[in-house]
């Protein structure tokens, strides 16, 4: 298990620390960082539609997608400022496109790496940390990097540590082939058969449709909170709030992973989008920044067990044949719905900022409810709707 942990702390680190690579090296190179928000965006947007080809792939290609990644990553550190656009953006598209093994793939092999049980429900709550610490770690290795060395060597570096991930791959241990293999189909029905999983057990149509929803609400927070901190003079407050928020994430997370007695995993779901709903609903009300540090604590602190309770259930009610699916398409549909987010926020920027913060409390709300409405519709948990116990 540690030799996964390290390769997905690598792999995720690369990923994280993309936004703020490309936004220093943009305003580096050209005075603008509007070049860096162009290639972000082609960076994400093929994850959604790249998704059920990357869960199509058998693990032992995993190391493959994420050297395209890395390589990717190297090739925007020279051509971002330098090249064509329509170049730059297309070798986004392609890194981006690899995205999926990252955010979804990898967390897809954790049930092969620990058993059924209390074994397993720590083991995402290691993996739910480790996300949660490449969040917090990757800004400050890259504005530490820039600072020292320059946006275009520590891009670089984000591009060695995907490497280095993609090496590590190796060592990881492969799944189990499934108990029951289905029929042999041709590739697009491959594809579509994460979807249908998606659809069709309740469990996971739940928590799919519960945190796309709460996701669209996290997309924009950062540019949310920015102007939150500038509108109540708090010069630097958006990204210590953000900071505050992340070291939250990434302590709930390890607290779950700790827990002797799990809390079922759908219930986590409910009750976290809740808190950090509720959370960042008290941060918009009150007047003094100083009073937001601790709200946004708390909100973090509910929304680190969000992935890993997220990663339980799809590990418990995805059959096991289409559990890479799963994880991808789910990721790929959060991380689409972040996207959408951000540019929503991008186009309503002139509104007051706590009403935007007030939005996305809102819309944690309303996944919370999502949830709960949606995982009253499903059966019994014995076990996943056509498929076998993960």
């Amino acid at each position: 298990m540690s030799r996964y942990l390290t390769t997905a702390f690598l792999a995720r680190l690369a990923e994280e620390g993309m936004a703020v690579a490309l936004a220093l090296l943009a305003l580096h190179r050209t005075g603008s960082a509007a070049q860096g928000a162009f290639v972000l965006t082609a960076w994400m947007a093929p994850h959604v539609l790249a998704a059920p080809l990357v869960g199509a792939l058998p693990a032992r290609w995993y190391g493959a997608a994420l050297g395209i990644f890395a390589a990717a990553i190297a090739a925007l550190a020279v051509t971002v400022g330098h090249a064509p656009l329509p170049l730059t953006a297309a070798i986004a598209v392609a890194g981006g496109s690899c995205g999926p093994v990252v955010a979804g793939g990898l967390s897809s092999l954790v049930a092969g790496l620990a058993p059924a049980g209390r074994d397993r429900t720590r083991a995402y709550g290691l993996d739910a940390t480790v996300y949660n610490a490449a969040s917090v770690a990757a800004p400050a290795t890259v504005g530490v990097l820039a600072a020292l060395a320059g946006p275009g060597r520590a891009m670089l570096a984000l591009a060695a540590s995907a490497a280095t991930a993609a090496l590590l791959t190796t060592a990881v241990r492969q799944p189990p082939s499934p108990a029951r293999t289905p029929p042999r189909a041709g590739l697009m029905a491959g594809m579509t058969a994460g979807v249908t999983a998606l659809w069709q057990v309740p469990q996971l149509r739940a928590v799919t449709a519960a945190t796309s929803l709460a996701f669209l609400g996290v997309g924009g927070l950062t540019t949310t909170t920015v102007l939150l901190a500038a509108e109540r003079a708090f010069p630097g407050g958006g990204s210590l709030l953000m900071t505050v928020f992340a070291l939250g994430a990434l302590a709930g997370a390890l607290a779950t992973a700790r827990l002797r007695r799990p809390v079922p995993p759908a219930r986590l779901v409910t009750v976290t989008l809740a808190g950090t709903g509720v959370a960042l609903g008290a941060a918009a009300l009150v007047p003094s920044p100083v009073l937001c540090l601790p709200l946004y604590a708390l909100a973090g602190l509910c929304d680190g067990p969000l992935l890993s309770a997220t990663l339980r259930i799809r590990a418990d009610h995805a059959p096991d044949h289409l559990r890479a699916q799963v994880f991808t398409l789910g990721a790929g549909l959060k991380i689409t719905a972040a996207a959408c987010g951000a540019a929503l926020v991008g186009l309503l920027a002139a509104l007051p900022p706590a009403l935007l913060l007030t939005w996305t409390a809102t819309l944690h709300l309303a996944a919370a409810a999502l949830h709960t409405h949606l995982a009253r519709r499903t059966v019994p948990a014995s076990g996943p709707v056509g498929g076998t116990t993960a």
